[in-house]
């Protein structure tokens, strides 16, 4: 007989016994006497049969998916920045829809009236000059952003993303706790939260009529696209790049919506107009979707100091010719002083009170003020509005508690004293608190929501849920990703049926393809590169193989044969006598690198797999010894690269990107293949010579059935450099080579061969009238050169 899982009178099981909320605080899940609100009771019925490890075992498929996904977050520490899993927080936030449109109505409202105010910031100014706003606030702030003044944006409106910070307070209304217009991050990770939440919970998120996400991003998919000016223009995502703390994000974004993810140094102003460098030559790019600081964007107008930006942006965006989503400059409306003044603006510029007020902050400009903030400091958040900063959280994402930490007082008082004039004061607030999975069982933890809004054709359209984050304590300031908070699903719950978009098109009588030749010149070199890094690393590998398993064999390292190849694997900068060589894993985590700049083009599987072998690797070099374990070991690791190869082989997209990958690895092992001919038939070579050079090729069963004769020079350089059946051959790769070569653009101009596709035809046609007699020590020498050249001409024609 099957036992009723204990119960509390929250009505839940096992998981909800001694589920209480703190004293005086709101919970979003029960009310103050303890009953479970309406919009969660079906999710917590869901919950009441579940036993401690049915729950966890939920919670694990969501985890599987963000790890297998690469889903990751990077913290900032006191020495480095390390990427860390991403900490979901597996219990959804739910809100039910008829609340949710009052959080839509009064988003919109506040969407509209952030545009108007840095429409007249860097237009007619009236706001400041009717006294509405002080000018020092505006003046004085680093994110006002002179030479964009007077400039109008292109698409008409200085924004069109938007994501507002808001909690519940302790009256059980929401509360805006900050405006994010700069560069706001979540969207993505909101879709992940969606995607891992809905594995832990498919049953009851199937039939909880949840609203979904894609419509959202559909919708302003379609607005972007609409936002071009001509039908070549691009659209794209503009990032940092890899080290920044949301990268994985901008990689999603792009592949998600089919956008391109374009770095500062793909970009290039010519003559007014934004172009990016790609393989087909400058394409023009017409709206740019902007996740980095505005000041960072123009060295030459703005941050100097810049190395991420594109000299010349704010011209182009002054020739009218890039929609910048959000306008460079809108940052200025995120300073903590404008909460202050948004009931006032509201007034005045829509005749309007807000529909979702702001916490409480004040603008303390005169002496009297400055004692009122001095007496009440313990119950306020001070921190200066201008470019002064006191240390709550730099995150740009302070949420608000009921006590403020000692240092920050510290820091307050000392601001204070010595600046004395202007600084922003903000009221505590206590915000409700949601269920958190803390040690098998819910505990109440505080929480703020991020709530998304992109501008249409027609409207604001908010996001239907959002991205909740949860404190990893009762105490409120752990809400922070950097301080240890994660993040939650928000799960918007409707009576009935809700619709089920998807990012395919609706119309099915015709079909839109995008322009080909729109591969940036910077993602063509990471590709390049990965190939050449992965296939060295491979090469490296089946020459250790080789090494250590006749060092097994013999336990001579000084034996001749070894030696000899010491000798070219320390050319290589490889120690053959370590198990597992530092330029081994140098190789692979090189590999890493320039996958992680192409996160956007890269399949989840690809990305999993490369990991995976760098996580084997650097385990194999803690414990793996010389000999035979060493042999074992390469063995494993092979077998891991060739598992990546293969995803990449039958996986990816035969275009130009991947024809720069099989570029670049055919170069590599055309490379390899020459010199290590070279070393291994040349006069000097030892005893064993030819055969270990056929077991690193993997072609020693093919010589037998190839050739009557036992192994030679001869029949080891006809096999591994002139058959173009043999993979493993020199004339194999750079066949393959001349064949994607061809196919690059403009590789062939007006019939005409281009000086690349010359050269390439060039050495390859020598060496395929070459016989084996022909190959000497000379010749090979000299096709090592040629190679290389061809590799120096690839980088200059369509990589520079």
């Amino acid at each position: 007989m099957t036992s009723t899982p204990e119960k509390d009178r929250s009505g839940g099981g096992m998981a909800m016994a001694g589920y209480r909320p703190l004293p005086g605080v709101p919970d979003e899940m029960v009310d103050a006497d303890g009953s479970v609100r309406p919009v969660w009771r079906a999710f917590v019925a869901a919950l009441e049969g579940q036993d401690r490890a049915g729950i966890e075992a939920r919670f694990d498929r969501a985890d599987q998916y963000l790890r297998d996904a690469g889903v990751f977050y990077r913290i900032y520490g006191d020495t480095a920045a390390r990427e860390r899993d991403w900490p979901l927080s597996h219990i959804p936030v739910l809100i039910e829809e008829r609340e949710w449109q009052g959080i839509v109505a009064g988003l919109t409202q506040r969407a509209d009236l952030l545009e108007r105010v840095v429409a007249d910031i860097y237009g007619p100014g009236t706001l400041i000059r009717d006294g509405h706003l002080p000018p020092g606030l505006i003046a004085a702030s680093s994110e006002y952003l002179r030479p964009m003044v007077g400039v109008r944006p292109a698409g008409g409106h200085f924004l069109h993303f938007c994501c507002f910070e808001i909690g519940r307070g302790p009256d059980g209304a929401w509360w805006v706790l900050g405006d994010r217009t700069q560069a706001p991050s979540g969207a993505g990770f909101a879709l992940e939260n969606r995607v891992a939440t809905a594995r832990a919970f498919t049953d009851t998120y199937a039939d909880m009529h949840v609203h979904r996400l894609a419509g959202f991003f559909g919708e302003f998919r379609n607005t972007m696209q609409g936002l071009r000016q001509t039908m070549d223009g691009r659209v794209g995502i503009l990032s940092p790049g890899p080290l920044n703390e949301t990268y994985y994000e901008h990689a999603y974004i792009a592949r998600y919506l089919g956008f391109m993810l374009l770095e500062g140094e793909d970009l290039t102003v010519v003559d007014g107009k934004v172009m990016v460098r790609t393989v087909a030559g400058l394409k023009p790019v017409e709206v740019l979707w902007r996740r980095m600081d505005a000041n960072f964007t123009d060295p030459l107008e703005l941050e100097q100091s810049s190395h991420i930006g594109t000299p010349g942006l704010v011209s182009a965006l002054r020739h009218g010719g890039l929609t910048m989503i959000n306008a460079l400059g809108s940052g200025v409306l995120e300073l903590r002083a404008m909460l202050a003044f948004m009931p006032a603006l509201s007034r005045a510029l829509m005749g309007e009170d807000l529909a979702m007020p702001s916490i409480a902050t004040w603008w303390c400009g005169q002496p009297a003020e400055r004692a009122h903030v001095m007496e009440n400091l313990d119950r306020m958040m001070i921190g200066p509005a201008l470019s002064t900063r006191l240390p709550f959280d730099d995150t740009r994402s302070t949420m608000l508690g009921a006590t403020m930490r000692e240092q920050a007082r510290d820091a307050a008082r000392s601001w204070i004293s010595k600046e004395g004039e202007k600084l922003v004061g903000q009221e505590a607030v206590t915000l409700s608190t949601t269920p958190a999975y803390v040690n098998g069982q819910l505990a109440p933890r505080p929480m703020s929501l991020r709530v998304f809004a992109a501008r249409t054709a027609s409207d604001w359209q908010i996001m239907p849920g959002g991205f909740a984050r949860i404190g990893s304590s009762p105490d409120p300031t752990a809400i922070a990703m950097q301080r240890g908070g994660s993040a939650a699903d928000v799960w918007v719950v409707s009576d009935g049926p809700v619709e089920k978009p998807t990012l395919l098109p609706r119309d099915k009588t015709g079909i839109t393809r995008l322009s080909a030749g729109s591969l940036p010149s910077r993602a063509a070199d990471n590709l390049f590169w990965l190939g050449r890094y992965i296939e060295r690393a491979e090469a490296t590998l089946r020459i250790l193989r080789a090494w250590h398993a006749r060092l097994a064999e013999f336990d001579e390292p000084q034996a001749p044969l070894l030696a000899h190849v010491t000798d070219y694997l320390s050319a290589l900068d490889i120690e053959a006598d370590e198990a597992i060589p530092a330029g081994l894993l140098a190789n692979v985590e090189s590999a890493l690198t320039s996958a992680s700049h192409i996160r956007d083009r890269f399949s989840v599987d690809g990305w999993l797999a490369l990991n995976d072998l760098t996580r084997t690797l650097r385990e194999f070099r803690t414990r793996v010894q010389p000999g035979d374990d060493a042999t074992r070991a390469a063995t494993v690791l092979l077998r891991k690269l060739a598992g990546f190869a293969g995803l990449l082989h039958e996986n990816m997209y035969r275009f130009t990107g991947w024809r720069f990958l099989v570029i670049g690895r055919g170069l590599e092992r055309s490379l390899h293949m020459t010199r290590l001919l070279a070393h291994m038939t040349c006069d000097e070579a030892p005893d064993g010579a030819q055969d270990m050079v056929l077991e690193i090729a993997d072609s020693v069963m093919t010589h037998r059935r190839r050739y009557s004769v036992a192994t030679q020079p001869l029949t080891v350089l006809d096999l591994l450099a002139l058959d173009r059946l043999n993979p493993r051959s020199i004339l194999y790769q750079l066949d393959e080579i001349r064949e994607q070569v061809e196919l690059l653009p403009s590789a062939l101009v007006h019939g005409q061969m281009s000086p690349l596709m010359r050269d390439v035809t060039r050495v390859h046609a020598g060496l395929a009238v070459q016989t084996p007699e022909g190959l000497t020590q000379e010749y090979l020498h000299g096709l090592t050169e040629d190679i290389w050249s061809l590799s120096n001409q690839i980088s200059t024609t369509y990589m520079a």
